[in-house]
């Protein structure tokens, strides 16, 4: 594959000295496409049409300067490497130049070294950037985490709220009072409705929303390294043990690169005196002696990922409790970094394993399927969304309809809302024929199928989905001969209505539908 050409700006009113610049680029080896420009009006066009990836200017020009040059570009393009080649300019010049947010300058009768200025210059960006990107990324799985752990939390506390007012609830519809069981109900289905809204916050903290790619292991190193180099002290050594380009495991690489980095990062306060910090990988066959009584043994052909540091250690008491939520050791410490960890490890099917001693360092020993197997976590895909099409929902419980109302309606269809299927019929009289009807077979007022007989007498010919309780439908004989019909049985899971409703739909406006 043929290298990709440097994109170079040249800021020169001399058309012979650009052209020796050049031929000193290109005579070291470097593929360039170059373009002068020595106005201010041609400098900026020539930015905003294409970003160079190295500007070299001269000093003073005629119409124009250097320094004004350096000006625009640390305005416009900040991560561009910008260069002085001048004949003019002194030591004090130069120190202010880089003061400025010049890279470098090198002078027009002793331009050997610019090839090599050039390259280290360009290194050097890619470098910034990739690091920018990657911090980014780890910013935002931090703050997810964060959520994710809130919610989990929050969501345990809101169950042991809601179960014993279910329980109330239940208790008062036993009752003879016929006010008493019309409170029973409406404390029973806003219970219900809190108890999904904690399944959701569940579902959302145990990361269930993770997507799963092919991680080159050696990549993942490569990028923790650059996360390291701004944060690993002048007394600690950072040794980086890289595995083979072909080694891959399945997972989220923000989420294992957050990991590491968790455990990193912890290594390096650990030696507030210096010392050793350690990294490498490399494949390990597992056996089933190697795994602990409350795990679930799965031998086989992992990739082992070991952080060593040489720093004070832990207590065996400081160790038990590192994965517990809120304990930490440091003043300004969260106590949510090494649970971070463990969720992120359960995600993936991995193990973890740590050795230490008062004085003697720390070992954390990661273990990750590797790529082999064709899934390390759960995948789950985004819900299907829909386009406005019009769904008539019909269902006698508040609660239970107000949410599925407000799932569709959040994913891009257009909702008529029914409590029974005399107000189904109206919604139609008001707004016409759906696309969809989604309808509730157990109604006390006027049942699914009823409701669905009514709908046909009325000329409605589209499908139908039909929620029925775990086991099927009680009236299957009865049912009227609708043109398509779809059981979805309770509890009703937003994904996989979500996933009828588009597929029914779909079905409906193909032409073999």
């Amino acid at each position: 594959m043929a290298e990709a050409p440097i994109r170079v700006l040249v800021v020169e009113d001399s058309e012979l000295d650009a052209e020796l610049v050049m031929d000193q680029l290109v005579g070291d080896g470097l593929v360039c496409d170059w373009r002068r420009v020595d106005a201010e009006r041609d400098f900026v066009a020539a930015i905003d049409e294409a970003a160079p990836d190295v500007i070299i200017s001269d000093l003073s020009m005629p119409d124009f300067s250097g320094y004004r040059a350096l000006e625009i570009a640390r305005e416009r393009v900040p991560d561009t490497p910008f260069l002085f080649v001048s004949g003019t300019m002194g030591e004090e010049a130069a120190v202010e130049a880089v003061r400025s947010g010049a890279t470098d300058y090198v002078l027009k009768h002793n331009m050997a070294r610019l090839a090599s200025s050039v390259r280290r210059a360009i290194r050097e960006a890619a470098e910034r950037t990739a690091r920018s990107h990657a911090e980014k990324s780890l910013l935002r799985a931090q703050r997810y985490e964060g959520l994710a752990l809130l919610a989990s939390g929050l969501s345990h506390d809101l169950r042991n709220v809601l179960q014993p007012i279910t329980m109330g609830a239940s208790m008062l519809l036993e009752l003879d009072d016929e006010r008493a069981k019309k409170i029973g109900t409406l404390v029973q289905d806003c219970a219900e409705r809190g108890l999904d809204i904690v399944t959701s916050m569940l579902t959302f903290a145990r990361g269930a929303r993770m997507t799963v790619e092919r991680v080159k292991v050696r990549s993942l190193l490569e990028g923790l390294s650059l996360l390291l180099r701004g944060s690993t002290p002048r007394n600690v050594e950072l040794a980086l043990a890289l595995p083979p380009d072909d080694l891959e495991i399945d997972g989220n690489y923000t989420e294992l690169q957050q990991c590491l980095l968790n455990l990193c990062l912890n290594a390096l306060q650990a030696m507030p005196d210096g010392g050793r910090l350690e990294i490498g990988a490399e494949p390990e066959e597992l056996a089933p002696s190697f795994f602990l009584d409350e795990e679930v043994p799965t031998p086989g052909a992992y990739l082992r990922i070991a952080i060593r540091d040489t720093g004070v250690g832990m207590s065996d008491e400081i160790k038990a409790n590192i994965f517990k939520a809120f304990f930490t050791t440091k003043k300004d410490g969260t106590g949510l970094g090494l649970l971070s960890c463990r969720r992120i490890l359960d995600n993936h099917k991995s193990y973890i394993r740590v050795l230490t001693a008062p004085g003697k360092g720390t070992t954390f020993t990661l273990y990750f399927p590797l790529a082999t197997a064709t899934a390390t976590a759960e995948v789950v895909h985004e819900p299907p969304q829909g386009a406005g099409q019009r769904v008539l929902i019909v269902m006698e419980k508040a609660s239970t309809l107000s949410l599925v109302s407000d799932t569709l309606r959040s994913n891009g269809y257009t909702v008529s809302a029914a409590q029974s299927g005399t107000a189904a019929l109206q919604a139609i009289e008001a707004y016409g024929l759906p696309d969809l009807v989604v309808v509730e077979e157990e109604m006390s007022l006027m049942t699914g199928v009823r409701t669905l007989s009514a709908l046909l007498d009325r000329r409605y010919e589209g499908p139908v989905i039909m929620i029925v309780r775990a086991g099927g439908v009680a009236h299957v004989d009865d049912l009227p001969p609708v043109r398509r019909i779809r059981i979805v049985e309770k509890p009703i899971e937003s994904a996989a209505l979500l996933e009828a409703v588009a597929a029914e739909i779909a079905r409906n406006a193909s032409p073999n539908g």
